[in-house]
């Protein structure tokens, strides 16, 4: 197993840089990592924010030892939320480009990537 030793939190930390490392490989330009909003404004983290060609695209970055148990883990709520913290970021930079939500799962030593997910 990849992160036998790791706790949650950096076993997430590492499967973000390893979704980063992935999407530099496919020509993609990191924007930002961990973004949010502000506290207490009903808005989730976006993993990654990443740029190709004339589209921003949103990341959510799941850990799971099992491909099937992601999408169990992306509740309605949570959609919610990343869409509502996207839209504030794309207000702030004043974005009028296209933009979508993709998802990148680990799974032990694999990475899927599903595009327009959320």
């Amino acid at each position: 197993m990849l992160f036998k030793t790791k706790t949650s939190y950096q076993t997430g930390l590492f499967s973000e840089f390893l979704a980063r490392m992935y999407l530099r490989l496919h020509g993609y330009k990191i924007l930002k990592s961990r973004y949010v909003t502000g506290k207490n404004t009903n808005r989730a983290e976006i993993d990654i924010i990443a740029k190709h060609k004339n589209t921003i695209v949103f990341v959510e970055v799941k850990y799971r030892k099992n491909i099937s148990a992601v999408w169990e883990a992306i509740t309605p709520i949570q959609s919610v939320r990343l869409r509502r913290a996207a839209e504030t970021y794309l207000i702030q930079h004043q974005w009028k480009g296209d933009a979508r939500f993709d998802v990148i799962v680990v799974c032990g030593h694999k990475i899927y990537w599903a595009k327009n997910s959320i």
